[in-house]
């Protein structure tokens, strides 16, 4: 909607909201001890994310990506589910020299199409699937050691300890997003989806 009121002294321009098509072209679980995840061929989804999955729940325990929380403190699980785009894992592949970096060894569920920056795109944007489910974004995935092992380990990297530190200075700002489930349902691959970007501007008080 057109804002037809002038802007005042200082205040941030605002780029207003717009809409986006994608399609998804993975769908993933943790359905095991471990992060990494399987290809599935639904993806049944609750409001604790997906049920049985390792970030499946309404809470979680904080960790290095909330300093100013005591170590495992409880808090809102806003994680519930990593999303990441095929580009955006071949230009990653591609700085750590490797012909690959599969959605499963970065604990993905869902593999994106069709979004320019997927990684760029910003909190409170919508995801709403043909099929009835709808994601909020949370925010961008931060890149880390844990799972610079595991792709290291998947792709059979010589020097494992080499690549889990590789991989945070080579995906950021490309590791994909977080987030929660706003409407319950399941995804399917291959599902149309209708991507909402909300208003953006930068705060500069």
């Amino acid at each position: 909607m057109l804002d037809l009121q002038p802007r005042l002294d200082g205040e941030p321009e605002i780029l207003p909201g717009r809409k986006l098509a994608a399609r998804v072209a993975g769908a993933y679980a943790a359905l095991g001890q471990s992060f990494v995840t399987q290809q599935v061929e639904a993806l049944p989804l609750n409001f604790d994310g997906i049920e049985g999955d390792y970030h499946a729940g309404p809470t979680r325990r904080s960790g290095s990506r909330e300093p100013w929380y005591k170590r495992g403190t409880i808090m809102r699980n806003e994680r519930q589910l990593s999303i990441v785009a095929p580009d955006e894992l071949a230009v990653i592949a591609g700085r750590m020299g490797l012909a690959e970096v599969r959605p499963e060894w970065l604990g993905a569920n869902l593999l994106l199409d069709g979004i320019p920056h997927l990684s760029m795109l910003p909190a409170g944007t919508l995801l709403f699937f043909k099929g009835g489910v709808t994601i909020k974004v949370d925010a961008q995935n931060g890149p880390c050691r844990d799972a610079g092992r595991a792709i290291a380990e998947g792709a059979g990297m010589a020097n494992v300890q080499e690549g889990s530190l590789l991989f945070p200075k080579v995906a950021k700002r490309l590791r994909g997003l977080v987030g929660w489930v706003e409407k319950p349902g399941t995804v399917l691959p291959g599902e149309e989806i209708s991507v909402r970007v909300p208003e953006q501007w930068i705060y500069r008080p």
